[in-house]
């Protein structure tokens, strides 16, 4: 990431996606959705073995929504399509890849919502508190023992911002943006899968 700074260009892309919501026609359409949500993904690289599950299963998930985004348009037309083909639990369908996609921008907004309140350097708290407010519900014994053994690799906050390339000022200011921008992007998600009476807790 030499140079790069992926925490503004993930605020940005998010904050493109808010617009959308806010949009007088509120649709969110499924490329820019995709190609936001992969900007995301170097930062489970970043926090170690601890959340080395969720990058595969996110990146994955997120390649899924991008070859969708060839022939379906927006977020929408991607539920409503699994809804009529029955396909909406199915493993591998889009609507379920949504779902959890959407759980991993929303840990990443935890997180950052507690990296921000959190002092000293260590990323335990934060990462922890977000893994088990978002993943833990849905995760098995087994996944949560790894889990929690990862805590103890996770990079030092002054680490991690030494991988993104910020300081501490500018990298809680980009987080902010971030959280503030993925949040009605994470109820629009949500109310998608509620108005269909399908839920999110599965």
């Amino acid at each position: 990431m030499a140079n790069e700074k992926p925490l503004r260009k993930i605020a940005e892309a998010f904050k493109e996606l808010e617009a959308a919501v806010k949009s007088e026609t509120g649709e969110v359409e499924v490329a820019p959705f995709s190609q936001a949500c992969s900007l995301v993904s170097p930062l489970f690289g970043c926090l170690g073995i601890a959340f080395k599950f969720a990058e595969m299963d996110y990146v994955a998930k997120v390649h899924d929504l991008a070859e969708a985004s060839k022939s379906i348009s927006t977020l929408h037309v991607l539920v409503d399509r699994d809804m009529e083909a029955g396909t909406v639990r199915k493993a591998g369908g889009h609507a379920r890849n949504l779902l959890r996609v959407k759980r991993g921008i929303d840990m990443v907004k935890v997180l950052f919502e507690q990296i921000i309140i959190t002092k000293g350097n260590s990323l335990k708290d934060p990462a922890s508190k977000a893994y088990q407010q978002v993943f833990a519900p849905h995760h098995g014994w087994v996944i949560r023992k790894a889990v929690a053994a990862g805590m103890y690799a996770l990079p030092t906050k002054e680490q991690l911002l030494h991988k993104l390339n910020e300081d501490e000022t500018s990298a809680k200011a980009q987080m902010q943006n971030y959280v503030a921008a993925s949040a009605p992007l994470i109820l629009y998600i949500d109310k998608l899968f509620q108005t269909r009476n399908l839920g999110v807790d599965w």
